[in-house]
């Protein structure tokens, strides 16, 4: 039997999104694709911006959130267009969401393209060790750091409570260094597109001078837009040693998995 779109969208499922720039939990009736064009575009295509977020396993948190009310407010529209969007926390989202519940990641262009990134396996016997690491984090602060900590390190020595700065989780993302991630005075910084490359030579070259100090802050301030094309190995979100890594495809890969973000990029 054929039904038309309003009926359609009076039968979608509810998702659950954790956006993490700003950090939200949200259910909508979108799917993830158009979702993130809502998120970037807005509805009347006024707006601007990126949007990172996770789809959430609903039934992995019924017990974290009000459903009763949540069915009652995710419903669609009288004209049979789906809800976009209910806020169901704007505080310590990330915080409450178990890790297990994190189903893919998604990345959204400012004009509404979307790419999916899969959670995978993370061996962290296969880090690189002895060069020097770029990392934007993203939620639930935002400072560009740069570290000689690998990523998984990174991750627990901010959240495992040894340092007097203690998070309860991190979700963070490799940003490439090119050659300054050895050679931080001299290397090369093309295709570095990097606003302040001085001063991030300047905190490499502390790092690589002063054995005590793992951690050097390059800027305090998230800007709000990451550069896709910068993006490393990929990104990282846990506590201590569980946490959950979804690896970010080459250039020459995203080209050919997602042409339309590639292109927006």
């Amino acid at each position: 039997m054929l039904i038309n779109t309003n009926q359609f969208y009076k039968l979608m499922s509810k998702f659950i999104y954790l956006s993490v720039t700003p950090e939200a939990l949200i259910a909508s009736m979108l799917p993830p694709a158009e979702f993130g064009e809502y998120l970037s575009t807005g509805t009347k295509k006024m707006n601007r911006g990126q949007a990172i977020f996770f789809e959430v396993d609903i039934h992995q948190i019924e017990h974290l959130i009000d459903m009763d009310k949540l069915n009652r407010r995710c419903v669609a529209k009288p004209d049979g267009r789906p809800k976009s969007s209910v806020y169901l926390s704007v505080y310590k989202a990330l915080e409450l969401i178990p890790l297990s519940a994190l189903k893919s990641l998604y990345l959204t262009t400012e004009n509404g393209h979307t790419l999916e990134l899969e959670r995978a396996p993370f061996d962290p016997s296969m880090e690189k060790k002895g060069k020097l690491y770029l990392f934007q984090e993203l939620c639930p602060v935002a400072p560009l750091v740069a570290t000689d900590l690998t990523p998984s390190a990174f991750l627990k020595r901010l959240t495992d409570g040894s340092t007097p700065i203690v998070l309860p989780k991190l979700f963070f993302v490799e940003l490439k260094l090119g050659e300054l991630a050895t050679n931080p005075l001299k290397g090369s910084v093309e295709h570095l597109p990097y606003t302040n490359i001085g001063h991030l030579r300047d905190c490499l070259e502390i790092l690589k001078g002063e054995y005590e100090k793992h951690m050097k802050t390059v800027q305090r301030v998230f800007s709000g837009s990451l550069l896709y094309r910068t993006i490393e190995s990929g990104f990282y979100i846990g506590a201590g040693n569980d946490f959950v890594f979804y690896p970010y495809p080459s250039l020459s890969e995203l080209e050919n998995i997602n042409y339309e973000f590639f292109r927006s990029i």
